[in-house]
């Protein structure tokens, strides 16, 4: 222990006392100070850690007093011999090499090699521009609020009311909660006997495939759709009805005949986040009364959704008692509170708790006490308020960014809210290898195969997320992204000096652009109308209502087309190359890359002036 030196983290939360006994505590668990091992004097260790001498002096006498160290007369501090002793496999000295390297060979390889796996992330922090989703921003987190809730969970009476629950029930507070402040906001009525509290979504994933299916039961899923539930109804031997997704959902039609059960994403689609239309679902809802088929609603994301007016739940429009309704609480909540609910008939939630006292008994009544206390105080509304504001904002910032920073054709989902992008890209790029390189270069985007049943049937896409990193990271992250795009498509795009059509140039460049109207969809699909007027101004329309409009300034430099908007494409001036084609206007960057194409009309006059 002499030359073996504690270091302490200055950035730490805990107090220096409390990271000198976290350390030796490690220290001596892990056999790093072994038993019988003499530790410094505290004035000596005092000195090599440069703090105060008390302060060892604390941490060595609590130490004692827990078991780890014996204090000797006249002799020091030394390691207690009899911590050991107690844990399982612990001999008094190390394990034979021989023995360890067999038990490694043992282990299968993992393989993959660089393949991305967006589950085995640890590290993902140490990434510049994580867009993946499911991972949160540690800043969202309501702190103080959450701090509240749990010192009202750890009063007197609480403590015992929570601490003597019966049996496997669940807190009563907390069910009332459920009821009354989130199941109304989706038109869902329940009694208390219709709703059971589970270890988080996958819990609650977990408990409905376990009851409901077996090899005599077929299911369907959607396609893509969540893989997670698609392996739970795998195990359990059912058969699988794999169904399309369109723009408006799980589709609706004679294939659902044969289902006994099918699983929907309604709310946010797992992983395209389009929303099911009304029309869809009282499709859905018809379909499954017809054909006496049970539906499983995972209420994905239903807290993130920016439409003016919500849709309402399936199992709010169910009448006969065919919906069994999952949810969870936030998702900046849940990785460490780890609270859903399920919603179903009251027996389902009676053979749902006996399942679940046998896996669990239920979750910890002190974490139910504090989110009853999160919700009853209006903290859980003001965090949706909050997360609804950002999440948007950081959801439109990347949409944009996209828009701007295109280095091939892509097309997005539309904008139904949520926390994830849909990308899809040309047949001929290469998805799996941006995902490779983008990593490398500090950025994560996930690949889309494992939420398809047939990997070889999967769409050229990648899905970028906005809940893991700051808005001010979102375009600095997409234009690091875009240039490597940009790389990797070199020699696979049109380039200007090979392009088909007719290049603009000089004066021909600026009749061409002088009174023409542009139409370039942007990535999510909508319509932009651009107007160049004759004076060098432009106005444009962005929508099928024209919900956005801005103006700014085109001219011709040489070659080049430069265009400024007020608002849009941050305001910046960016130069093109432009070519013509028929009716076809085709945008090139300054390395000569097409990045972009609309339809335009040129102005009157203009086509025989250019003709000339």
């Amino acid at each position: 222990m002499q030359n073996a030196i504690i270091y302490l983290d200055p950035g730490s939360p805990m107090n220096l006392q409390n990271q000198i006994r976290q350390k030796l505590v490690d220290g001596i668990l892990n056999g790093a100070f072994a038993p019988g091992m003499k530790l410094p004097s505290s004035r000596s260790l005092a000195a090599q850690l440069d703090v105060a001498r008390n302060t060892v002096v604390a941490a060595y006498q609590q130490l004692i007093a827990d078991g780890y160290l014996v204090s000797r007369q006249r002799s020091g501090i030394f390691v207690n011999e009899e911590m050991l002793q107690t844990r399982v496999g612990y001999s008094g000295s190390s394990a034979p090499a021989g023995r360890a390297g067999s038990v490694a060979r043992s282990i299968a390889p993992s393989g993959g090699g660089t393949k991305f796996d967006l589950h085995q992330l640890p590290n993902w922090r140490q990434h510049a521009y994580p867009f993946i989703d499911g991972r949160f921003d540690p800043t969202l987190f309501p702190l103080n609020e959450w701090r509240e809730a749990n010192r009202l969970a750890m009063s007197v009476a609480d403590v015992n009311d929570w601490s003597t629950g019966s049996g496997d029930a669940d807190d009563p507070m907390l069910i009332e909660q459920i009821r009354t402040k989130i199941l109304t906001r989706r038109g869902i009525q329940a009694r208390p006997d219709e709703i059971l509290i589970t270890m988080g979504t996958q819990n609650s994933l977990y408990l409905i495939s376990q009851l409901l299916a077996d090899k005599s039961v077929t299911v369907a899923m959607e396609d893509p759709g969540n893989s997670t539930m698609r392996d739970l109804f795998a195990r359990r031997g059912a058969k699988l009805l794999h169904q399309p997704v369109d723009e408006s959902g799980l589709v609706v039609n004679e294939m659902l005949e044969a289902a006994d059960i099918a699983y929907a994403t309604p709310s946010h689609q797992i992983p395209t986040a389009v929303a099911m239309p009304i029309e869809r679902r009282r499709a859905l809802m018809s379909s499954a009364s017809r054909n006496d088929y049970l539906i499983i609603e995972d209420d994905y994301e239903c807290e993130t959704n920016y439409m003016d007016h919500p849709l309402p739940a399936l199992r709010s429009m169910d009448v006969e008692g065919r919906v069994v309704y999952v949810a969870s609480f936030s998702n900046v909540l849940s990785p460490g509170v780890r609270l859903a609910f399920i919603v179903a008939s009251a027996e389902f939630i009676r053979r749902a708790r006996e399942l679940r006292r046998k896996v669990l008994n239920h979750p910890p009544l002190y974490n139910q006490r504090a989110m009853a206390f999160f919700l009853s105080l209006g903290h859980y509304d003001a965090l949706m308020l909050r997360l609804g504001r950002i999440l948007r904002e950081r959801r439109i910032a990347l949409r944009d960014a996209l828009n701007f920073m295109r280095g091939i054709p892509m097309e997005i989902s539309p904008e139904v809210g949520g926390t994830t992008y849909w990308v899809r890209t040309p047949n001929d790029f290469d998805v799996g290898n941006l995902v490779i390189e983008a990593q490398r270069h500090g950025i994560l985007i996930e690949p889309v195969e494992h939420y398809y049943a047939d990997a070889s049937k999967t769409e050229n896409c990648f899905r970028m997320g906005v809940t893991s990193l700051s808005q001010d990271k979102i375009r600095p992250g997409v234009e690091r992204l875009t240039k490597l795009i940009r790389n990797l498509v070199k020699g696979q795009v049109e380039q200007l000096e090979t392009s088909s059509g007719r290049w603009l140039r000089g004066d021909h460049l600026r009749q061409a652009i002088s009174g023409a109207t542009v139409l370039v969809p942007e990535v999510y699909g909508a319509p932009c109308t651009i107007e160049h007027h004759p004076d060098g101004t432009m106005t444009g329309v962005i929508g099928f209502a024209n919900e956005d409009r801005d103006s700014g300034r085109w001219r011709v430099e040489g070659d080049r087309f430069f265009r400024k908007w007020t608002r849009w494409n941050y305001g910046e001036e960016k130069g093109y190359f432009l070519v013509i084609e028929g009716d076809k206007l085709k945008y090139f960057n300054a390395d000569k890359q097409i990045v972009d194409s609309g339809f335009i009309r040129l102005g009157e006059g203009t086509e025989a002036s250019l003709a000339l």
